[in-house]
């Protein structure tokens, strides 16, 4: 079987007998593949993360430019972005079984051409309609959805035994996408890298090097623009260099193109018409929502149901495919890790999405209480520049994600995510503080430091555990069910990047930001309790996996 799996790698086709907990087979080729489409796979993963999460830096950059949208419209953006992304990765997480890797990742990485492009075409214009913007956030949630595929399908490429290291480096460094994003971003506005008229920074913007005055030109189409010089080529390495495991617990009706795309393209329009369906029922009319302001709590039950709902109706063999993998959800380990690893890439994500507008908006303005009882916000010359510095924090969550899966390898999954639980509710009442004290001061800028280091901790201690809950999952599932799960824990933990950007919202508009740490502070605790009870007593169901 060996032979076979060297000759098909060669071949850059489809691979048979794959098993790479054989060490023979791992030693002579398995290695090798595994290695190619792992490093393959990272790049294209960290393109969809930035194509998925640039509203927070562009959006900041909107405001420095004077584009004629409200700041809490400017809020939705990264809303909808983050539900979109979330739903999708409920489609998602089956795309290997029924489509096969390479076929998966190929149309998703190529996909994000399509808001990159209108994103870049838009931003040319200060007075394009908020609708068309929302428009490519939904579609830019397309780089959101591609995590749930591109984890299941590196978890079958690799032994059990470094499944921490493996699924810790694709999810670390693809989460780069964040931090890449952050850093490449404001740089690329800056200088005419496509052409085009500028347009006049009306406030001080940022970026990673310093300061930029009001009134130098920006060319913020870039943001959209930069990313094509990444899509294109990645897509053709997808296509040249990956493979697709044909055996029968990961990809056996994975025979040709069409049919593969034709099934992510109909199950990607489910996804996208439920988030829809979902941002109508919440968002209010000037937005384009139905004004009914449905809450935000009972929206996300109603958008992951109708999605789940709606891929069960899909009819013939699919149906047969995704019901041999809806046996994740008679399995109550299913459950117990949707939660904590919600704790920990949901608040990576969210943070990530919410970290630079947080900054704009907090310390950024002097908030002065009248005496009518009504707050006031007047910019703050001395206020930090959110572009400097709010790609600190994603780059440590990504940075350390990998040693959190070889740390977990060693000691244990669940007694690392044990320790880090405990240091995110310990930095998450810290920020909560400094938020709080920088609200009531007209010196906000004296407690961003604080706020900011703490800050960096919670990311950090988000990597750690993301990377422990990799190993934990890779260890309590079976081999067809561990990749399934991987992708629905990470859609469920996605819906981060749209709970935590609206609750930074409201609390904000409220005048009380440190609430919403409090509220995580809370939760956080609550994960403590679920991950000791199932892997830590003394009777528990898997002890420490």
């Amino acid at each position: 079987m060996t032979e076979e799996v060297k000759q098909l790698e060669e071949k850059g086709r489809d691979l048979f007998g794959w098993n790479p907990d054989d060490e023979a087979q791992w030693e002579s080729a398995g290695k090798k593949i595994a290695t190619r489409n792992l490093w393959i796979s990272i790049p294209a993963l960290l393109c969809g993360f930035a194509v998925w999460l640039y509203w927070g830096i562009i959006t900041v950059q909107m405001m420095n430019l004077g584009f004629n949208i409200s700041q809490s419209e400017l809020f939705t953006l990264a809303a909808i972005a983050g539900l979109s992304g979330a739903t999708l990765r409920i489609p998602s997480t089956f795309f290997i079984r029924i489509a096969g890797g390479r076929y998966t990742l190929f149309l998703t990485t190529a996909l994000l051409i399509i808001p990159a492009a209108g994103v870049g075409y838009m931003l040319r214009d200060i007075n394009t309609p908020l609708w068309q913007f929302q428009l490519m956030a939904l579609l830019s949630g397309i780089g959101g959805g591609n995590f749930a595929s591109s984890m299941s399908n590196i978890s079958f490429f690799y032994p059990k035994k470094i499944q921490g290291y493996a699924l810790g480096m694709n999810a670390g460094l693809g989460n780069f996408g964040v931090t890449t994003m952050q850093i490449l971003v404001p740089l690329v506005m800056t200088f005419a890298l496509f052409g085009g008229d500028p347009m006049t920074l009306k406030t001080t913007s940022g970026t990673l090097i310093g300061k930029i005055p009001a009134g130098t030109d920006a060319y913020i189409f870039n943001a959209g623009w930069v990313w094509l010089l990444f899509l294109v080529p990645l897509a053709i390495a997808i296509w040249f260099g990956m493979n697709t495991i044909r055996d029968d617990h990961v990809s056996p009706d994975a025979s040709s193109a069409l049919p593969a795309f034709g099934k992510i393209l109909g199950m990607l329009l489910i996804g996208l018409a439920t988030a829809s369906f979902g941002l109508w029922l919440m968002l209010p009319e000037a937005t384009g929502g139905s004004g009914l302001n449905v809450n935000k709590w009972i929206v996300l039950p109603i958008v992951i149901i109708s999605t789940l709902g709606l891929m069960k109706l899909i009819p013939g063999k699919i149906q047969t495919n995704l019901k041999r993998q809806f046996a994740i959800f008679d399995n109550k380990h299913t459950w117990a890790m949707t939660v904590i690893y919600t704790m920990t890439f949901g608040s990576f994500i969210g943070f990530a999405a919410t970290t630079a507008l947080a900054i704009k908006v907090i310390f950024g303005y002097q908030h002065i209480m009248g005496a009518d009882g009504v707050m006031t916000h007047i910019a703050n010359p001395n206020g930090p520049s959110a572009l400097m510095f709010a790609w600190m924090g994603p780059f440590i969550g990504a940075l350390i994600r990998p040693l959190g899966g070889m740390w977990a390898d060693k000691m244990g999954g669940a007694k690392v995510t044990q320790i880090i639980s405990v240091v995110m509710v310990a930095s998450a009442l810290g920020v909560a503080y400094y938020m709080k004290a920088a609200y009531a001061s007209a010196t906000p800028e004296e407690f961003f430091y604080p706020f900011l280091g703490l800050l960096v901790i919670l990311f950090a201690a988000t990597g750690i555990g993301n990377g422990s809950t990799f190993r934990t999952i890779a260890m309590v599932f079976n081999k067809e069910q561990a990749g399934p799960v991987l992708g629905w824990t990470s859609a469920i933990a996605a819906y981060g990047a749209f709970i935590i950007p609206k609750v930074f919202g409201e609390q904000i508009k409220a005048t009380t930001p440190e609430y919403a740490l409090y509220g995580f502070a809370v939760f956080y605790s609550v994960c403590i309790l679920i991950n000791w009870w199932f892997y830590l007593r003394k009777n528990a169901y898997v002890k420490n996996p």
